[in-house]
């Protein structure tokens, strides 16, 4: 059964689209207080809350309908993708609950057992514990965990903390939108995507924190172009890519020639271009605002192991540019 065909979309490139999520939450404020350490103000990765010097809870939450039609690769990329926002803040993943909806009169339970095992095997792998979690009966099939993490409070990976002068690396190559998009359309499998993809962001975000950096951001459903415009919105800076240097996936450019480009992926482009200085055509700009699923940590500083594909500057004109 191609599980894509009972979604209206798949993966991260079903997010509200980031204008419309940011009108939506505007002004909701919660209990203040200082070891709320982060929360809705810069549209971090996780929630952070601070219970003594040594120790912070990191707490998210993701979940997404079927991003390709195998279901326990669902079940992992889904499992490494809710995971990598604990690591996009320098924190540990320590306990993680499912989170299920089901059309249990139109799927198999069996289907349910494989995406279950999928994102156990995944947190198994992360050193995670999954225990419970919530189910829903529901025609559209989603899946996803609630973690917990813990973290250094002085050691945190942040949206607002990126400093003019520093390099960005970037630690999975994109292009898994594009390509994701062409399998729910062909049914075409691309072993490098789903790879890309359940690859845990673990050892990315210990090396970030061994090479001191303090600002860092996951590359999920915004495209790189919409995550590095958060980061350098937050940070007061102004973010020059290097887009010859960002590293794409095998097939990635042949999926973009032949049109598998999503409605998320355009509604990033449309959100930052009023921001944006390009000096590269409108295919190259799509592949950078490429909604991603799972993807790699975007890192304020050099990372070693990772390609460097720009850095950032005092705040100019615009936030964003690329050459």
């Amino acid at each position: 059964m191609r599980l894509t065909s009972y979604a209206h979309g798949g993966g991260c490139a079903c997010k509200i689209p980031p204008g419309e999520l940011e009108e939506v939450v505007r002004g909701l404020v919660g209990l203040s207080s200082p070891d709320l350490l982060v929360g809705l103000d810069d549209g971090d990765d996780a929630a952070v809350y601070r219970v003594d010097d040594r120790t912070a809870i990191v707490a998210t939450a993701d979940f997404f309908t079927p991003v390709v039609d195998d279901a326990y690769d669902w079940g992992r990329i889904a499992a490494a993708n809710a995971l990598s926002d604990v690591y996009a803040m320098g924190g540990r993943p320590v306990l993680a609950v499912n989170l299920v909806g089901w059309p249990r009169d139109v799927l198999p339970k069996a289907l349910l057992t494989e995406v279950l095992r999928g994102g156990l095997d995944v947190a198994r792998e992360a050193g995670c514990h999954v225990a419970g979690g919530h189910s829903i009966d529901d025609p559209e099939p989603k899946y996803g965990m609630a973690v917990t993490g813990l973290a250094d409070p002085d050691r945190l990976l942040r949206n607002d903390s990126g400093t003019a002068g520093l390099p960005l690396t970037l630690t999975k190559p994109l292009g898994v939108g594009v390509l994701n998009n062409r399998h729910k359309s062909t049914g075409e499998v691309f072993p490098q995507a789903v790879a890309n993809m359940v690859a845990l962001n673990k050892d990315a975000s210990e090396r970030a924190l061994a090479a001191g950096a303090k600002a860092a951001t996951d590359v999920t459903g915004f495209g790189l172009l919409g995550h590095l415009y958060k980061l350098a919105r937050a940070s007061g800076v102004t973010a020059v890519l290097d887009a010859g240097a960002v590293p794409y996936l095998d097939g990635a450019r042949e999926a973009l020639r032949d049109g598998y480009v999503s409605g998320g992926t355009r509604r990033n482009l449309e959100w930052v271009a009023p921001h944006l200085l390009s000096r590269v055509d409108d295919d190259e700009l799509l592949l950078l605002a490429d909604a991603q699923t799972s993807g790699g940590l975007l890192v304020v500083g050099e990372v070693p192991g990772y390609p460097v594909i720009g850095h950032l500057e005092p705040r100019g004109s615009s936030v964003l540019q690329v050459r």
